[in-house]
């Protein structure tokens, strides 16, 4: 590098004093010549020359140096004439330059004396990226006088400043690594993150980052020229999670960057306040306890501060039974379960053959035999004279199951008894009216006239919402107390009217209407659903008792840790079926809500959904930014239980004396009966067989042990005739187990729940009796007991009880104490040997005792027959074998003589005689006890035959073991 450099030097050789003004140019002389300005050095001229040195500037000339100095007087006119004196300047050469400053990597170097030229060099190669700029000051100096150079002459120092230029030998480098950044899915940024490139090179040009680009195709995402990167689209959490971009960069020279920087995208779910860790679908097996709704359950609130929270849970079971899953016996044995006292009456009972008014009507049975009674405003019954006393004595309690929706203005009546005939007066009556229960309460004929409370009326939602609900109404004349699902209420409206008149009409109690009697129809129908109507006498219902009926035996149930059980507040509705809990610890409160279960009791639950709902509400430290929790929804799957086999079995046929149905004992009808309840489950065994092992699926029977609320006894065929038959049992016995029995024509009904063996031994002690056995030769019984009012039932267990009829009843008094003649037991109580008659072919006399006599010798001299029979069979079929065993000694002879053999043959005989005496005797007992019968079937002619041909195939056997060649021995 050479920077020219030219230097005038110009000596005064004279000094100008008193002058006004001066104007000295010095020049470089150029335009004009040594002689050319001696030439023209006249007066007129120079005043030009001067006239343009001083408007144009100072004039650089070429050839000589001078030095003029012009005195103005005056004016500065051009027109003044001026006073000059002009002097030539001595040119002077240049010797020399000198560079002052610290590591100035450059040099000076003269290349023309005389005109002062000379550059200015690097003395190495200059690096912009170390430094882009160089100042520095330098001095030009003479060759001074003489040879020696002496009174050298030195220049003004003149500043120099030198920009080194850039060329671009760097690539851009990326700051980082990689990159790394988090998104929300469902988003478009404006920019999620930055990344940055730096050059080395040292100009604006070359140092600059002129671009970016993303180097991996088809990804949703663009880069800017500053690096800012950001998505074209809404990204889906579920369809990428993570993208991997390459990004590389350009500076302003198109050189592309050394490496390429790799950068990660993490897509995150969008971030929604709500519990995280919820099943949807829980499944309750049967027996199995608390099972945790939420074990794992925790609450997202997307970093928002919380100050209080508050959770409601709601397990909807208003499809389950009469509004969730409860105990299906009767209500009249419920009310006993409960504890209440005796005298309930229940009005709509399941229908059988002593309760059989509720027949007409359509029942749902689609909830495990909860029996549910339809009304759809057509349908009334009429409850049979003497199930209610005429005239309730107070104190009296109704009670009732009830689920109406909304309806007309009509009233619609639950229960009524109003006159039978001539006229309409309703003694009292529970009906609906605008969604008011009313209950209307006459008072009977009294000496006083005067106005009484007459009729109560509740305004309530519950009558109209289309749910169940359990209702009592607890009477104490004049004050009358309702009980909803357990909660009070008071009557808004109590109005009053006088006494019913004094008449001898009977009434008639009617459910789902009102009968009136004055125009023979029924009026004011229901339109809804009722269960467990019941009616008590003489005494109120207590409040533990309402409590228990209406109490649920499923619900929520949760049990809180010590250490957090002061930080949350819980409270529950009363069937359980819900909770809230509040607190304001985050922490706490998700370790109370992992503690919440779900409970049934039940040993038999209710199969089904169980729909589940958690609403939350939460409150923040800023109202304006608080979050949302939406509601949690999911189920509870109640398994379908193992259902229970009740099986029956006992004797199914035998015969009694006449005597012994004729007595006051009577003969008892299942005296060895047996109830047996079994569950059928797979179970998986592991089998280790010779070629494999692995586990197999096999059936397993277990026995259970369950309650049972009915056994029924029911005749077969004809009815009992009251006049000479019945079926008794000890009622003492029945009231002592806490059963209750009734009894019709068509047989005998025991209800209560207890247990398997106490039924059993109440059955056990069920008589039939008959006065007048002559023309009576069988009866046929059927027995049937059930679980849960009728949703588990047992087989039918039939039996048949034969007539033994003597020529002389006298004789056969005491029957009742000898053992049973005639006896079958039988295990499958399925087994039906109706037909098995044996006095089908005598149904119109009585066997006499001679033909009795000649049964017993044919009978005899058959089995002689029999058995000679058999003995002669034996012996020629021992001969034919001796004859086969010596036929093969002859064709099984061979060299012995190498052999030696020895046998203990009365080691063998000795067993083998054993078990021939041991036949003998079994053979002698059958005989014997055949001898015994009195009675001959063909099951005894067959069982014969085979103990004949068992017998001749152990005589052949024994035969052959005990023959053997001795004729070495």
């Amino acid at each position: 590098m050479q920077i020219a450099i030219n230097v005038r030097v110009c000596e005064i050789l004279s000094h100008i004093c008193s002058a006004k003004r001066l104007k000295a140019i010095c020049t470089r002389a150029g335009r004009y010549s040594k002689t050319n300005l001696n030439h023209n050095f006249q007066y007129n001229n120079l005043i030009i020359i001067i006239y343009a040195f001083m408007h144009s500037g100072y004039t650089f000339f070429t050839s000589m140096n001078v030095c003029i100095y012009i005195y103005t007087v005056g004016t500065e006119s051009i027109q003044t004439p001026l006073n000059f004196s002009l002097f030539f300047c001595k040119i002077w050469e240049i010797c020399g330059f000198r560079i002052h400053g610290q590591n100035v990597p450059f040099e000076a170097v003269v290349l023309d004396k005389s005109t002062g030229e000379g550059v200015i060099r690097a003395k190495d190669k200059l690096d912009c990226e170390l430094q882009k700029e160089h100042t520095f000051t330098i001095q030009a100096y003479d060759c001074g006088e003489g040879p020696d150079g002496g009174n050298m002459k030195k220049s003004h120092k003149a500043t120099v400043h030198i920009q080194v230029n850039d060329m671009n030998e760097y690539s851009p480098v990326f700051k980082e690594k990689s990159y790394k950044a988090t998104v929300i899915e469902g988003k478009k940024y404006d920019s999620i993150l930055k990344v940055e490139a730096v050059d080395a090179d040292c100009s604006f040009q070359f140092s600059q980052i002129c671009s970016y680009e993303i180097v991996t195709p088809d990804v949703p995402f663009t880069i800017d020229k500053d690096g800012n990167i950001k998505n074209t689209e809404k990204l889906n959490y579920s369809k990428e999670r993570m993208y991997k971009l390459t990004v590389t960069s350009y500076d302003c020279g198109k050189n592309r960057a050394s490496e390429d920087v790799l950068v990660k995208i993490n897509i995150k779910p969008t971030c929604k306040p709500s519990w995280q860790g919820f099943n949807k679908r829980i499944e309750y097996e049967p027996g199995t306890g608390s099972l945790a709704l939420f074990p794992s359950m925790h609450l997202e609130t997307c970093e928002e501060p919380i100050t209080s929270i508050q959770v409601s849970i709601m397990l909807e079971t208003n499809h389950i039974g009469k509004g969730c899953d409860r105990d299906t016996y009767s209500e009249k044995s419920l009310h006993k379960l409960c504890g209440a006292s005796a005298g309930t009456v229940e009005l709509l009972p399941t229908p059988s053959n002593s309760a059989n008014w509720t027949v007409g009507l359509p029942t749902d049975n689609g909830h495990d035999s909860d029996q549910v009674f339809e009304f759809n405003g057509t349908q009334a019954i009429k409850v049979p004279e003497g199930v209610v006393s005429t005239t309730l004595k107070e104190p009296f309690t109704i009670s009732v199951w009830m689920r109406h929706g909304p309806g007309g203005r009509e009233k619609e009546t639950i229960l009524c008894n109003s006159d039978k005939t001539e006229m309409n007066r309703h003694h009292y009556s529970l009906y609906v009216h605008n969604c008011r229960l009313v209950l209307l309460l006459r008072q009977e004929p009294t000496e006083s006239e005067n106005y009484k409370p007459a009729e109560f009326h509740w305004k309530l939602d519950q009558v109209c919402d289309k749910e169940w609900h359990h209702y009592v109404l607890n009477i104490e004349f004049p004050a009358v107390t309702l009980f909803v699902d357990g909660a009070t209420f008071e009557p808004f409206l109590v109005t009053e009217d006088y006494p019913l008149h004094a008449s001898k009409i009977e009434t008639q109690l009617t459910i789902g209407a009102c009968w009136q009697g004055g125009s023979a129809l029924m009026t004011q129908y229901f339109r809804g659903n009722l269960a467990g109507l019941m009616i008590r006498s003489g005494k109120l219902e207590n409040k533990k008792v309402i409590d228990c009926l209406y109490t649920c035996k499923e619900g929520l149930d949760v049990q809180l840790p010590e250490e957090v059980a002061s930080a949350v507040k819980v409270e529950f509705n009363p069937n359980q079926s819900s909770l809230t809990l509040e607190g304001d610890d985050i922490e706490s409160f998700e370790k109370v809500m992992q503690h919440i279960s779900y409970l049934n009791s039940r040993q038999f639950p209710t199969p089904g959904i169980r729909h589940l709902r958690v609403t939350t509400t939460v409150k923040c430290f800023n109202e304006e930014t608080c979050i949302s929790v939406p509601d949690s929804e999911g189920y509870v799957m109640v398994l379908q239980p193992e259902e229970p086999k009740i099986s029956l079995s006992g004797i199914d046929h035998f015969a009694r004396g006449a005597a012994e149905f004729e007595s006051t004992e009577g003969v008892t009808l299942f005296p060895e009966l047996r109830i047996v309840s079994t569950i059928t489950r797979e179970v998986e065994v592991e089998v280790e067989a010779e070629t494999e092992a692995g586990v197999q699926e096999t059936v397993v029977s277990e026995e259970i042990m369950h309650n049972l609320d009915t056994c029924e006894v029911t005749v077969v065929g004809d009815e009992l005739n009251g006049d000479h038959e019945s079926l008794e049992v000890d009622l003492a016995q029945i009231q002592q187990r806490a059963l209750e029995m009734s009894s019709s024509n068509v047989g005998m009904v025991i209800t209560g729940v207890n247990t398997m063996a106490n039924y059993e031994q109440v059955l056990h002690l069920i008589r039939y009796r008959n006065w007048h056995t002559e023309a009576l030769f069988d009866r046929k019984f059927k027995l049937v007991c059930s679980e849960l009012n009728g949703r588990y039932i047992s087989n039918e267990f039939k039996v048949e009880v034969n007539v033994i009829h003597t020529a002389n009843p006298m004789d056969h008094a005491n029957n009742a104490m000898v053992q049973p003649q005639f006896i079958n037991q039988v295990q499958h109580a399925s087994v039906d040997l109706s037909g098995h008659n044996l006095a089908n072919m005598h149904q119109a006399s009585v066997v006499p005792s001679a033909a009795t006599i000649v049964i017993v010798v044919c009978v005899s001299f058959l089995v002689f027959m029999i058995i000679l029979g058999v003995f002669r069979i034996r012996a020629a079929h021992q001969g034919t074998l001796r004859d086969q065993e010596n036929g093969k000694e002859n064709e099984m002879d061979w060299d012995d003589s190498a052999l030696t053999i020895t046998v203990n043959p009365m080691e063998t005989y000795e067993d083998q005689h054993s078990s021939e005496e041991e036949g003998d005797e079994e053979e002698e007992d059958s005989e014997d006890g055949e001898e015994e019968d009195d009675i001959t079937s063909a099951e005894s002619d067959s069982s014969e035959d085979e103990g004949g041909e068992q017998e001749d195939q152990q005589g052949s056997s024994r035969q052959q073991q005990l023959e053997w060649d001795d004729s070495t021995y």
